[in-house]
């Protein structure tokens, strides 16, 4: 599997592949080289992705202000920049 973490100049980026209306959210392995996330709200205007900014925002010790989707606003794959740490602390803060 390909690093689903990259450098930004910004931060950092994490490839995800995301599934909603699941129960809770939490991470749930991979997926080709994505990491996959369940998150616990639906698809439907923006609730979900809401809910992925919390959840990363929560796991990582920032702002929600600074998780942002690059790519993927209306798709399951994604690519978030999560301004204001590198790529090693993102790694290490993921399952």
């Amino acid at each position: 599997m390909a690093d689903p973490v990259g450098d930004h100049p910004d931060g950092a980026t994490l490839r995800l592949r995301v599934v909603p209306r699941a129960p809770r959210t939490t991470f749930s392995g991979t997926y080709g080289d994505a990491v996959k996330v369940k998150v616990a709200a639906p698809p439907s205007e923006g609730a979900a992705n809401a809910e992925l900014r919390r959840f990363l925002a929560s796991l990582l010790s920032v702002r929600v202000a600074d998780v942002d989707l690059l790519m993927g606003q209306r798709g399951r794959d994604k690519v978030v920049l999560v301004r204001g740490i590198d790529a090693a602390t993102l790694r290490a803060a993921l399952p």
